[in-house]
């Protein structure tokens, strides 16, 4: 979809994801391998009962959940930026996420690109918000 279709205001829903705790501790002991990631014993024992995943694969199941849905399609250029970023849940083993893409802004750049800046809210299947932020991608026109 080309900058010019996107339009403020504009709502996307995406399909879901499930983790598991298998792949939870894969992301995390490469990505992030911190004890309530990887370590079920300790995380048990920490304000989280349990194992929970990376906000930073939270934040990598949101945008390939986003990407997945095709409106980008051949036509996005690249992220120029994330900012808000706020983790307001846990997201535990069995948690099924699907994100809500709000069109925020809209800036033309150059004649052959835009700059689109998007709100990704992030829930889990009980219809809890475990993320938010905001991404601004370079868009052709």
């Amino acid at each position: 979809m080309k900058y010019d279709k996107f339009t403020i205001g504009q709502v996307f829903e995406t399909k879901s994801f499930k983790l598991t705790k298998e792949n939870m501790i894969k992301f995390a002991g490469e990505f992030d391998p911190l004890y309530m990631h990887l370590n079920e014993e300790k995380a048990m024992q920490s304000r989280y009962k349990g194992i929970i995943a990376s906000g930073i694969h939270t934040i990598a199941i949101t945008t390939k959940l986003w990407v997945e849905t095709g409106i980008y399609g051949d036509d996005v250029i690249a992220g120029s930026g994330m900012k808000n970023i706020q983790f307001i849940k846990p997201v535990y083993p069995g948690d099924e996420l699907y994100t809500i893409v709000k069109v925020m802004d809209k800036e033309a750049k150059k004649e052959e690109f835009g700059k689109i800046t998007l709100l990704f809210s992030t829930y889990n299947h009980k219809e809890e918000k475990v993320f938010e932020g905001d991404l601004s991608v370079l868009i052709k026109r």
